[in-house]
């Protein structure tokens, strides 16, 4: 029983549960992180999606199991190597489904409606999107974006255009930089040819998933930094809180490009890790590679001080 739930939760991913913290992006940015009501609502909405995306982690394994079994590291995945039947991970799939949008519910109708098209999304990415080129890296960076504003129905706060736009661009990133890494590894082992673990990859050529890269690189580094110049926090900062008097200019500078050394240095570190063939899962090389993960660390921090210590 126990390498049973083990291997439930295996196949569940909750590593890439870490693409799901993009919901706070909304309390994060517009100050209201410690209003008690909008993190629970925020903290539920996370939960909503790890489930949603898990009982699709556990679908997409079960139909991959075949091409799972060819694929340097997938054929290690319990469906594919037989740790997991394909009887008990479906009904696993089914129940997470149910957990998900019964909390999503709860949530309120906007959030349901985005929940509802994140899970028919996942699903249609699984059965049909991934194999048709183009449109694959598409599906997957309205699944990163839908996140994102997942986090706004969750809480009925608004985010910058901007900083909608450099999310856009940025899950545009993380996903051409997905199909690049992969393309990389692939092309590491001898006798194996990109359409034997997925269809659409044999469409890519190298050439073309660089032109894509540098262009989102770019789009993601240059709109962030529009967002920064241009927007500022909405709330009063704590550290000038009672001395507002005797600093009035001081929240008014553009304090948030401080931030924007973090996030290039982020892109230019996660390219280096792509051309290594270290960027197929994104959650991975996060929580691994410590030079992104401690910039990423720091970028948080920054981000969290201007916010809600300087304030606008």
């Amino acid at each position: 029983m126990g390498k049973l739930l083990y291997a439930i939760i295996k196949t569940a991913r909750p590593r890439q549960w870490v693409k799901n913290l993009a919901l706070f992006t909304t309390i994060l940015f517009t100050g209201q992180i410690y209003i008690t009501k909008m993190l629970e609502a925020t903290i539920w909405a996370f939960i909503a999606f790890c489930f949603l995306s898990s009982s699709n982690y556990i679908f997409n394994d079960i139909l991959d199991a075949p091409k799972d079994r060819k694929h340097p590291f997938k054929k290690f995945r319990p469906v594919a190597n037989g740790a997991l039947p394909i009887r008990t991970a479906a009904i696993a799939s089914f129940l997470f489904f149910l957990i998900g949008m019964g909390i999503s519910y709860q949530l309120g109708p906007s959030f349901l409606l985005l929940a509802t098209i994140f899970i028919v999304l996942q699903y249609g990415y699984t059965l049909v999107f991934k194999h048709v080129s183009v449109i694959d890296i598409l599906a997957i960076t309205t699944l990163y974006f839908l996140r994102v504003y997942a986090g706004e129905a969750a809480t009925g706060y608004h985010i910058s255009i901007w900083l909608a736009l450099a999310a856009l661009s940025l899950a545009l990133f993380l996903a051409i930089g997905k199909r690049r890494a992969e393309l990389t590894l692939i092309q590491g082992y001898q006798g194996m040819v990109p359409r034997d673990t997925r269809d659409a990859l044999s469409h890519y050529s190298e050439k073309l998933l660089d032109t894509y890269t540098a262009m989102f690189a770019n789009a993601t580094f240059i709109t962030y930094a529009f967002y920064t110049f241009f927007e500022r926090p909405i709330s009063k900062g704590f550290f000038f809180k009672n001395y507002a008097e005797f600093t009035p200019e001081f929240p008014d500078r553009k304090w948030m490009m401080v931030t924007i050394p973090f996030v290039l240095f982020g892109i230019m570190r996660y390219m280096q890790l792509i051309y290594e063939g270290k960027g197929e899962s994104p959650e991975k090389v996060l929580m691994s590679d410590k030079p992104l993960l401690t910039t990423i660390i720091l970028w948080a921090a920054a981000v969290f001080i201007v916010v809600y210590g300087i304030g606008g």
